[in-house]
């Protein structure tokens, strides 16, 4: 039998352990690939800094090597890389290891001669639509990397064609930087080894309610959820509203002492169940028995939130944001964002849930669509 000649992959799994949109998305991309036919998947290497082992050891992939790697801090990495004219970030990594392409490269301060493909990735630019959610330092940050991603780097990838728009507006692409949107989506594991009402009573949480799964941040915008929670409740309408995600006292901050307020201030304690992180199997089942699930944000670049939504058949109220119409078209129920009538009306509409309901596109094709979209990237044109 002729052996296949795999594409070699490198995946960087190199961040922040609080920062689970990075994690899931790398973890999310490797269940994405298993969708493909065997001939079609590629060969991965997964270079992971130790700090996410306990990630790592989830990851499920026949084609697999795992590699703890000893990543330079950034601005070390950066400075370096500067003084010796190579990218110390990736530069051995390369060299030691017969890799066709890598991805996703955060820190590119220095062109690379490498015949390895050097695929970059970032997020969004969130730092200019509201800088005033940086501190000072974090926007600097965020300015240097892009800078010298938009300098060095011949593929650059985001997750949507919002945040494709948005590098055109603010900065000049050059001519030899290909810009590739790639639309992320969400592999949902079996959930058949939980049992819904027994989860219900494990939270101690009503039969209907609607969700939000984000962390508390300002740009999340929880405020908008609370304000129409209080407007029902003024109309005696009563909602109930499950926050996963970990909820700071009021001493947190002071957008935190707002939502504490509001919250004391109309006694909305019994409308709202706040589970803190709760495993992620949990968090999925929850989502797909809720009246709806929750997207009230201020700005995000491609929603991880929605996508286990489309995957799990459950309708979304976002706020009308252009990525989440991207994202939803015409199957979501909008919102302006700070428009908490609109909001409370919306969820005084939605009908109840009859969960056998297709809402969305067929979810196995989805996802082996999305995997063949994502490995056209190492293909060069």
């Amino acid at each position: 039998m002729e052996s296949i000649e795999r594409l070699k992959l490198g995946l960087l799994f190199n961040f922040d352990p609080q920062w689970m949109g990075g994690i899931i998305y790398i973890l999310n991309l490797i269940k994405t690939l298993n969708y493909l036919d065997d001939n079609e998947k590629p060969f991965l290497f997964l270079f992971y800094k130790p700090e996410l082992q306990k990630f790592v050891d989830q990851v499920n992939y026949p084609f697999l090597s795992t590699i703890e790697y000893n990543f330079p801090k950034p601005y070390e990495g950066y400075i370096k890389s500067w003084v010796t004219r190579k990218n110390v970030s990736i530069n051995e990594l390369v060299k030691k290891f017969p890799l066709d392409c890598l991805y996703p490269l955060h820190d590119y301060p220095i062109k690379s001669s490498s015949r390895t493909k050097l695929v970059s990735w970032y997020a969004d630019l969130q730092h200019l639509h509201y800088p005033e959610f940086f501190s000072r330092r974090k926007r600097l940050e965020r300015i240097l990397r892009i800078k010298y991603i938009l300098k060095n780097s011949y593929d650059l990838v985001v997750s949507s064609q919002t945040v494709a728009d948005d590098f055109r507006k603010f900065f000049k692409i050059r001519d030899g930087l290909r810009l590739h949107v790639f639309h992320f989506v969400s592999v949902v594991d079996d959930l058949n080894d939980l049992d819904i009402v027994k989860l219900r009573m494990k939270y101690e949480i009503p039969e209907k309610y609607f969700m939000i799964s984000n962390q508390f941040h300002k740009h999340k915008n929880h405020k908008v959820l609370i304000d129409a929670l209080a407007k029902l409740k003024n109309m005696n309408h009563i909602v109930h509203l499950l926050m996963t995600g970990r909820f700071h006292d009021a001493s947190h901050s002071s957008y935190m002492m707002e939502l504490h307020n509001t919250i004391n201030e109309h006694d909305l304690h019994n409308q709202i169940s706040f589970l803190d992180i709760i495993p992620r199997n949990e968090q999925l089942l929850l989502m797909k028995h809720a009246q709806a699930v929750l997207q009230p944000s201020l700005f995000e670049g491609w929603s991880t939130v929605i996508e286990d939504a489309i995957s799990l058949q459950v309708p979304v109220i976002a706020s009308s944001l252009s990525v989440n119409i991207e994202q939803l078209g015409s199957k979501g129920h909008y919102f302006e964002p700070y428009d908490s009538a609109k909001l409370a009306e919306i969820l005084l509409s939605i009908p109840e849930r009859n969960l056998y309901d297709v809402i969305y596109s067929d979810y196995e094709s989805r996802i082996k669509n999305a995997a063949r979209e994502f490995m056209s990237i190492f293909v060069d044109e």
